[in-house]
């Protein structure tokens, strides 16, 4: 009973489950693996770049996944989808950037398809043919960011990685000009047109250009733009004229520009300044109308031949063009006269009538410029006169000239444009003298010289029958006489033929009996001469033997 007992106070062991504290291994690896992907995610969530949509009106060659987005031909993200608007009328096309790529996602940049083009300024994009197409982004320069943008249809001719300046020029019509028409310095291509756009009022074109540098900076606030076609052909009063450029301009076109020499050095002019373009050189060249001064001519004569645009000459040198030919009513006639409307360039002028400093020439003030006009009309006889350019084209030009013999005028400053006196030209003078000349025809009595020469004729003819007649006779009659004369007269010659031979035998030949004696008498001829001489001496030494005789002479 004891042990029993004993066996009832010893205490009973209890079991006390453990308390866990820990993980069981049997979650370590998936908690590891779910760290690892959260923290992949985070990790690429923080370096993953921005997605943007951009939006085109055809996309043409973009795939997704395939179709990348470069910039400076490095990879910046990916096109992950293409799909159409609600309205079914443009592409969207949603791409994932790189993170670095973020800085370049401004509120103006620009994205346009990659592929190959034949513009004005060259071929591009060939390389996509073997790459395939991708989208190129040009970054803005705004300090916005932004996500969804419009994409070109095409690509821009200038990046922001080019150095240099725009303008805009100002054209009454866009002609030739294209974008990427080449813009020439002293035949140098320096630059291209950029973009243009049609005025808000519909009357002219605004034409963007862009000038590479360093050759942005001969661009200052005097220099002049103008249209270059490559070939430039006219006829005028100077003759035929051909100017042509580089082959390039000559196929599409461009634009020149320079600043004349009379503007002296410059600064640069502003970026994106506005500049008119003109037609031509000559029109560009041409100096403002501060400095212009405008005649009208009253001719006497014909226009014809006459065109605007024809050249004001001072003393054969150009001083300024033409700028209307027309027709005026005179009231106090009733009738109408021709009437020609000129511009002169003063400094031009002046330089050539003695005023050789521009700057001087320029400085005078207008009732300076009259005084020096009035005395040159006044005084000089300067004068305006038409005169033949081109006796093949017929075109006309207006000569300032001297003509000191002139009937005195002067200058009319009262009318606006003021009057210019002027003198028939050599044209007309030929036209009066060939008048003249038909007038003295018109008075010489043609119908009676016509008379007198239709009875001189008869009479002529007359003659010359009674000719005819003689002839007649002459061969019937004369001429069997003649025969016979002339047959006597050969037998005549054959006789006196005969005795000038029987004479040259007789008195010539070398044993002919006349010329034996004729030797013997030229021998007595001789020793009668002597004899002679010998007389003669005797009678100059003694000429007393005259009277006395020959004395004796002593043994």
């Amino acid at each position: 009973m004891t042990e029993d007992a004993d066996l009832a106070n010893v205490p009973e062991a209890t079991h006390i489950p453990k308390k866990r504290t820990g993980v069981p291994v049997v979650w370590v690896i998936p908690i590891v693996a779910a760290l690892v992907g959260v923290g992949i995610v985070v990790q690429r969530y923080l370096n993953e770049g921005p997605t943007i949509r951009i939006s085109f009106r055809t996309a043409e060659g973009i795939e997704p996944g395939k179709t990348f987005i470069k910039y400076k031909d490095v990879d910046i993200g990916k096109v992950m989808e293409v799909a159409l608007s609600e309205d079914f009328s443009k592409i969207l096309v949603t791409a994932k950037m790189e993170k670095h790529a973020v800085g370049l996602l401004a509120e103006d940049s620009r994205f346009w398809i990659v592929k190959p083009r034949v513009t004005l300024s060259g071929v591009s994009g060939i390389g996509t043919l073997l790459s395939g197409k991708y989208i190129g982004i040009e970054p803005g320069k705004s300090g916005k960011s932004n996500r969804d943008f419009v994409g070109l249809e095409v690509p821009p001719p200038i990046t922001g990685g080019m150095s240099g300046r725009e303008f805009t020029l100002r054209a009454p019509t866009l002609g030739s000009l294209g974008i990427g028409s080449p813009i020439y310095y002293r035949r140098m291509n320096v630059g291209q047109v950029i973009g243009y756009e049609l005025a808000p009022d519909g009357a002219s074109f605004g034409v963007r250009i862009f000038l590479d540098s360093p050759y942005d900076a001969y661009v200052t606030s005097d220099t002049r733009f103008w249209e270059s076609s490559g070939i430039h052909a006219s006829m005028g009063a100077g003759g035929f004229s051909l100017e042509t450029d580089s082959v390039l301009s000559i196929l599409i076109g461009g634009i020149r520009f320079e600043t004349p020499p009379s503007a002296g050095p410059g600064k640069p002019a502003p970026e994106k300044s506005v500049f008119p373009l003109f037609d031509n050189r000559e029109a560009a060249m041409a100096p403002p109308v501060s400095e212009i001064e405008r005649y009208v001519l009253y001719f006497q004569e014909s226009l014809q031949g006459l065109s605007v645009g024809a050249p004001v000459s001072m003393l054969g040198l150009p001083v300024g063009e033409v700028t209307e030919v027309n027709l005026d009513y005179v009231p106090e006639t009733q009738g109408v006269r021709t009437r020609v409307e000129v511009m002169t360039f003063q400094y031009r002028l002046f330089r050539h009538l003695g005023k050789t400093d521009v700057i001087t020439a320029k400085g005078m003030s207008r009732e300076d410029r009259k005084k020096f006009m009035r005395r040159l009309v006044e005084e000089k006889g300067l004068r305006a006169q038409l005169r033949s350019g081109s006796l093949i084209s017929g075109q006309l030009y207006v000569a300032i000239d001297y003509f000191p013999d002139a009937p005195k005028a002067r200058i009319d400053w009262a009318k606006d444009p003021p009057q210019f006196p002027v003198v028939p030209g050599k044209m007309e003078n030929i036209e009066l003298q060939f008048k003249s000349i038909l007038a003295k025809l018109d008075r010489v009595p043609v119908e009676e010289i016509g008379n007198d020469l239709r009875k001189t004729l008869e009479t002529l003819d007359n003659t010359l029958r009674s000719a005819d007649r003689t002839l007649t006779r002459v061969d019937v009659e004369t001429l069997p006489e003649a025969k016979k004369t002339l047959e006597d007269l050969r037998r005549a010659l054959t006789a006196a033929e005969r005795v000038l031979s029987n004479t040259d035998n007789t008195l010539l030949g070398p044993d002919a009996p006349a010329q034996q004696e004729l030797r013997d008498a030229l021998q007595e001829i001789a020793r009668s001469a002597r004899a002679i001489r010998l007389l003669a001496d005797t009678l100059e030494r003694n000429p007393e033997t005259l009277l006395r005789g020959k004395k004796k002479e002593t043994p």
